[in-house]
């Protein structure tokens, strides 16, 4: 037994010891933040890069190719139009967001760095198409806040979507530094210029369903506990939670995270299972499919990208002014029907027309969980959220997608990239 005032002492050390772990850890944010800034990252996220990322060169307000200009691209077509600055509009669903609020009529201005995490084509695409829909993308750096500045007294944006991170579980091992450039300091960023901006907008954030980590209960609900990370990836998108919660409590912008799960679909990023295993099955190469130490198979919640895009707008719709007590919210977005790797790789060989090598292997130690399932029921509630789509509809539509986005084959920069 020790004694009281020996209990004491030990009690104050762990209160001390659990301050300086939690200043250091900060510290750590505050410098890596600042190296962001200032240290040009070859591959930087697809949230944070552009003018800081590409050699230094001047930021372009305005489409080289076509009649666009930043300000016009912000200009609401519809009567009462939101105006919002979309960050990730290279990417997979910042793509199909942005192109869905300019289509019923709000003002939107991209953002994105168009990094090489992958293929640069692909994401030019999208861009493109955008364009071609009446949105323009500024090739800018999150963290470069004063391109950040200048945008929102431009544009005057009422809200703000953010969807750009350096995404991937299993690159978070080869190249750690870019997560938290891109998913910790670029986030602080758009927080610190909505903070600043007056009236202040309100903040739309994809979370990831990544943050439950190793949790056992399925489903997945909001109200868990999200506090053991698998991935370096996940405790970022903790992080973002984390950093949303304070701006709200500190100066009162109102805040949604949006944790997406396995999102697929036409325009959809080469490193995730439908899009990878679509490349490998045309190519004759053999699927990396993973199993649990007990030989069970992984399961996920895979869910098409036009009900995440539903569910994301219908947050952006519902969510309250930026004036205390403002609002400080957390969905989960997913298709609530899990299903295993083999299933989707069997649909995919049914709409391609051929027969994948199925390579099955032990899951490595590089982050990922065996099984995700999305409780919505809260989405359900205060959103109307009802994912519609079949894995089975989804996937025939992304397959016709394919066929004709790669009618010739696949572009050299796709057909040689080789996702973690």
């Amino acid at each position: 037994m020790f004694s009281k005032q020996l209990r004491i002492r030990m009690l104050r050390f762990a209160h001390w010891y659990s301050i300086m772990a939690a200043a250091l850890f900060l510290a750590f944010l505050y410098v890596m933040s600042q190296w962001s800034s200032t240290v040009v990252c070859q591959e930087c996220s697809a949230a944070a890069g552009g003018a800081a990322a590409s050699s230094g060169k001047e930021v372009r307000w305005a489409s080289a190719t076509r009649d666009l200009s930043a300000k016009a691209s912000c200009k609401p077509t519809a009567p009462g139009g939101k105006v919002v600055l979309v960050t990730g509009t290279g990417g997979f669903i910042g793509f199909h967001a942005a192109r869905f609020l300019r289509n019923r009529g709000d003002g939107v201005l991209g953002l994105d760095n168009f990094n090489h995490y992958y293929p640069v084509n692909l994401k030019r695409s999208r861009a493109d198409e955008l364009e071609d829909a009446g949105v323009f993308t500024l090739e800018a750096d999150l963290n470069d806040a004063a391109v950040i500045k200048s945008a929102f007294e431009m544009c005057n944006f009422t809200h703000v979507l953010n969807l750009a991170a350096q995404a991937g579980v299993r690159y978070a091992t080869k190249d750690p530094n870019s997560y938290v450039a891109s998913n910790v300091a670029g986030f602080t960023t758009i927080l610190e210029a909505a903070k600043n901006h007056k009236p202040s907008p309100r903040v739309v954030y994809a979370s990831s369903s990544s943050v439950y980590g190793l949790n056992k209960k399925v489903p997945f609900s909001e109200a868990d506990a999200v506090d053991q990370p698998a991935s370096l990836y996940a405790a970022t998108k903790k992080s973002n939670e984390m950093l949303a919660h304070t701006y709200n409590h500190i100066y009162g912008i109102a805040v949604t995270g949006l944790r997406f799960f396995t999102v697929y679909g036409p325009y959809g990023r080469p490193d995730m299972a439908a899009f990878a295993f679509a490349n490998n099955i045309m190519k004759g190469q053999p699927l990396r499919i993973f199993r649990a130490p007990d030989g069970s198979e992984l399961e996920r919640d895979f869910t098409y990208v036009d009900d995440i895009v539903a569910g994301t707008i219908a947050a952006l719709d519902h969510i309250g002014p930026s004036k205390k007590p403002a609002p400080c919210k957390v969905y989960n977005l997913g298709n609530k029907s899990p299903v295993t790797v083999s299933e989707l790789v069997s649909l995919l060989e049914e709409f391609l027309g051929k027969k994948a090598i199925r390579d099955y292997m032990p899951l490595p130690p590089t982050g990922d969980v065996l099984r995700t399932h999305a409780d919505v029921s809260l989405a359900r509630n205060e959103l109307g959220y009802e994912p519609k789509t079949s894995l089975r509809e989804g996937i025939r539509k992304f397959v016709d997608w394919y066929k004709v986005h790669y009618k010739h084959g696949l572009d050299s920069e796709m057909a040689s990239y080789k996702p973690l």
